[in-house]
């Protein structure tokens, strides 16, 4: 426990929030509707209470370091555990690693929480502000998904939903002509995120074999009153597709889907007993004359369909064995020791 990890999650999260309002532009028009000015909002973060004190502090208009309205700023504000999001706190899954597939990964089940934003509009005109929060509320009904890169190591990415929660609108114009007025609408907002813990190798954790012993003996036999026969089952995993992309060689002619017999342009590096696959099907190579080859097709669920001449032959072998992915439903070979 505490060990050291930074997912930058909270981060990528408090990024993808603002990105979402990056773009905001408002338009001027004149009295015979022609556009005159095309303003595009800036977007900054930091609380609502340092800019409008930037304002207060400033409130000559002719200075040319005035800070300008309309514009916006946002903030995190907050966050909350989530439980109607709960998982098992134990349960644990693996995943490859994003640079390097064939190291697995794994870590605890991610603790939902939920972040709070606040969205501020300052303006000066209200129709400026009416434009931009008109921009804005179509996309939430009440809800809208940014796609984050929670955990890059994992490669694990989520949707995370955005509702909006509240608009809220003050006017604090109070004063003479030469006092600045601020329309301020406030948008609240909650990202329904996920936080995930320490990341550690778990190719040592992963099951490559299994073997089961067991007594097999009838209880009538004599077999059972000397203790039976001691049998053993092992099991080894085997990859059930070309995951390296190795090419053996190529189909000589068509074949349909109730082929037994196939032949190929060269079947040096095809050995007996092996497996290929051709498109998406995968057979079983059980004997080889030449380069004829004879075949089980439609192996470990794949389905029997009928191929071109031409055709990529590839080869399963055991070098595609490490490369196996989470979820592949595994070939199984079995033997009596």
């Amino acid at each position: 426990m505490f060990e050291y990890f930074y997912h930058e999650i909270l981060r990528k999260t408090i990024i993808s929030f603002g990105t979402l309002f990056n773009g905001i532009t408002i338009k001027h028009t004149d009295s015979d509707d022609n556009t005159t000015s095309v303003i595009k909002v800036p977007l900054a973060y930091g609380p609502t209470q340092k800019f409008l004190a930037r304002l207060e502090q400033s409130p000559n208009l002719n200075k040319s370091v005035q800070m300008t309205l309309p514009r916006m700023s946002f903030e995190f504000i907050g966050m909350t555990y989530d439980p109607s999001r709960k998982v098992t706190t134990t349960q644990t899954f693996l995943a490859g690693s994003s640079a390097d597939k064939s190291v697995e990964k794994k870590t605890y089940m991610p603790v939902p929480y939920n972040m709070q934003f606040e969205l501020a509009i300052m303006t000066k005109l209200n129709d400026d502000a009416l434009q931009m929060v008109e921009q804005i509320v179509p996309y939430f009904q009440p809800a809208y998904s940014v796609t984050v890169d929670l955990v890059e190591s994992l490669g694990e990415k989520r949707d995370i939903p955005v509702i909006l929660d509240n608009i809220t609108m003050t006017d604090d114009y109070e004063g003479d002509f030469s006092t600045r007025r601020v329309l301020l609408y406030t948008l609240r907002f909650t990202a329904k995120t996920y936080l995930f813990g320490p990341v550690s190798t778990a190719s040592g954790d992963i099951i490559k074999k299994v073997a089961i012993g067991y007594i097999a003996a009838d209880s009538s036999s004599a077999d059972s009153r000397t203790g039976g026969r001691d049998l053993t089952y092992s099991v080894t995993p085997r990859a059930t597709k070309n995951y390296d992309g190795d090419i053996a060689t190529n189909l000589t002619n068509d074949i349909s889907l109730a082929d037994a017999y196939i032949e190929v342009n060269d079947a040096t590096n095809i050995p007996e007993n092996t497996y290929i696959v051709i498109d998406n099907e995968e057979l079983y190579v059980d004997k080889k004359t030449g380069n004829k080859l004879t075949v089980l097709r439609g192996q470990d669920g794949t389905t029997a369909v009928g191929h071109v001449a031409g055709a990529n032959v590839g080869k399963i072998t055991a070098a595609d064995n490490v490369l196996i992915e989470t979820g592949d439903d595994f070939g199984f070979d079995g033997s009596w020791d």
